[in-house]
Parts: structure tokens; sequence; C-alpha cells
């Protein structure tokens, strides 16, 4: 017959195989492996030529709250620079640029009113609302017209911005130097993924009429090049979730206490093994 001494030291060592065992397998589970990490795993790792599709670029429209930066070139600089003083407001833009500094910046441009408008220095009201910045453009290029020879006009978003959050080296939110900005752009600006990134599940987030659009993309896959999503629009946001070993990595509180648990345990195991029974 085991005696109950002997018998309590046997479930304790029982008890501290199984938790080894298992801070064994959290330890095993945290490690990435190569498959999870390496982007489009469907194209071939040989120089073979592949084609894949691209999604259509449809180009961004204003709307209200949109800076514009509006810029009129003639052949007369006293009027070039009449036309273009107004365009050197500021407006206080908290945003990140694609070449890493970070704070809020001052951005000069002409904001779009609640009624889709701006004013301009001579040139007047001009609705620029659910338009291009190329129709914007030749609007402002004909009003211009009327007053001088052969103006040249430019016409530009100022606060074309993309927000980058999660397991990025960098999330921000970013002012984009153009409109053409893909997702891999927003993430290139964020300083790429982490190694704890889940690449299989980026989340993107964009204002739709008065909505919200949930998309999810595979950046495993080469197919998002030929998403409708892949080209981003103003105030988009792109989130990246964090992965398995992130959530077990980050809690350091609770590793600390495992480990003091576990010897504290060893201790009495080894305590136990020493006495007689």
């Amino acid at each position: 017959m085991i005696r109950p001494e002997k018998r309590v030291c046997m479930r304790v060592k029982k008890w501290l195989q199984c938790f080894i065992g298992g801070i064994f397998y959290l330890y095993c589970s945290s490690c990435s492996a190569p498959k999870n990490i390496t982007y489009f795993q469907d194209m071939p790792d040989t120089a073979k030529y592949r084609m894949v599709a691209m999604a259509a670029f449809n180009t961004p429209v204003i709307q209200p709250d949109d800076i514009l930066q509006v810029s009129i070139q003639t052949l007369d600089p006293n009027a070039t620079a009449l036309l273009n003083q107004q365009n050197t407001a500021n407006w206080s833009v908290s945003a990140t640029s694609p070449s890493g500094s970070t704070g809020a910046g001052v951005v000069a441009g002409y904001l779009v009113d609640k009624e889709g408008s701006v004013i301009l220095p001579l040139i007047g009201k001009i609705i620029v609302k659910d338009k291009t910045t190329d129709q914007v453009r030749d609007a402002v290029r004909t009003k211009a017209a009327e007053f001088y020879k052969d103006p040249v006009v430019n016409v530009r978003f100022a606060n074309f911005k993309i927000t980058v959050l999660g397991e990025v080296t960098r999330p921000a939110s970013y002012v984009m130097p153009n409109e053409k900005i893909t997702l891999l752009d927003a993430i290139g600006a964020a300083g790429d993924l982490t190694i704890y990134g889940r690449r299989e599940n980026i989340l993107l987030i964009r204002d739709n009429n008065g909505k919200k659009e949930f998309i999810r993309f595979n950046l495993n896959d080469s197919k998002i090049f030929s998403s409708p999503y892949f080209y981003l629009r103003q105030g988009d946001v792109v989130y990246v979730e964090p992965n398995k070993s992130k959530v077990v990595s980050t809690d350091v509180a609770q590793v600390r206490r495992i480990s003091i648990m576990a010897t504290v345990l060893t201790l009495l195991i080894v305590v136990a093994s020493r006495v007689k029974f």
C-alpha cells in the first residue's frame, strides 16, 4: 500500500510534468513558421515568368473637409503672387510623412467647405465636391483664362491621409505624396509588418457614403493585386492584427509568474524526492 505522503509526491511530480509540457507547447507555438511570414506564396520560387491582372484605378474624388493645393502660374509674376497668396493658408494635420517625420504638420491649401466648394482669389467660388483634381484643374484654368493668357494650373490633394495601425514598425497616419496609393504603399510607408503581424488577415476600413466598409486582405496571395480595394482612398485605415506569438510574448507578467512558480515547484520536487518514506 502506497503511503499518503508518497502519493502526494507522485501527484506533484505528475502535475509538474504536465506544467512543463504546457510551457514547452507555448514556447513552440510562439515561433513563427516561414510560411506565415513570406508574402505572395503562390508565386513560383524560381525564375519562371508569371503575370497577375491588376485592379483598375479609380481616381479619388474630392469631398468636404479635404484640403486642396491650387497653384496658378501666369506670365505676370505679380498676378501669380496675387492668385496664390491664399494658397498659403495653414491647416494643422496630425500625421506622418512618408519620409518618417511625425507630429502635427502644417498643410497649405484651400479647405473644401461643407457645401463642397472652395473660394479662390479672383477666380471666385468653385464647386469641387465629387470631382477629380483633373476636373477641378480644368475648371480653374477656364476661369483664369478669362483674365490671363495661357495660365498654368495645378491641383492636388494636400491631405491625402492614410492610417496604418497594429503590427507595423511605425503605426501612424501618413499624408501621401500622390493620389495613386496602394495597400503595399501604405504598409511600406509604415515600415512593413513586424514579425508578429498576421499577413493573411489584413483589415481595411473605409468610409463609404456614411457607412463603414470592412475588407480583408491576404498578403500571402497575389490575388490582392486584382482586388478593387487594392488602391486606397483618402481616409482609409489599414489594421494589421497580431498573431498568436505576439499574444504570448506580450504577456510579460504572466511569463514572470510562470517562471517563479516553476522554480518553486522544482525546488519542492527536489526536496520531496529526498524525503524517505
